[in-house]
């Protein structure tokens, strides 16, 4: 039983509790096995309807998550900064991109400019 992956029951709730390994493979809940024993499933073998269960459900913001922040911090000279990434799309083939956003902020930074979260 792999570390880190996760079981879940036939209807897709996660199970956490203690599991066992039949002779056949098959996963059941509970350390040894039992009449009340249930199967275990991974997720790629859950029904459709079941991997929606388990499947964290996007919330009316469509994030996923209620307490992530809503974009970045916000920066304190917005003229300057805007100058500073009209140069770094023109610098960089692809943009956005790790190098270009880092370049920016490092020469942003470099030119007096600061963040304001």
């Amino acid at each position: 039983m792999a570390k880190g992956v996760k079981h879940y029951l036939r209807d897709g709730t996660e199970w956490k509790g203690g599991m066992h390994k039949m002779a056949n493979g098959v996963l059941h809940t509970g350390k040894t096995h039992t009449k009340n024993s249930k199967r275990l499933y991974h997720f790629k073998d859950l029904s459709d309807r079941a991997k929606k269960k388990a499947r964290p459900s996007k919330m009316a913001g469509g994030s996923v998550r209620k307490n992530m922040k809503k974009g970045g911090s916000t920066p304190s000279n917005p003229s300057l900064y805007s100058s500073v990434k009209s140069e770094a799309k023109a610098k960089f083939d692809v943009y956005p991109s790790a190098y270009a956003n880092a370049w920016l902020v490092k020469t942003y930074k470099k030119r007096g400019g600061g963040y304001k979260s």
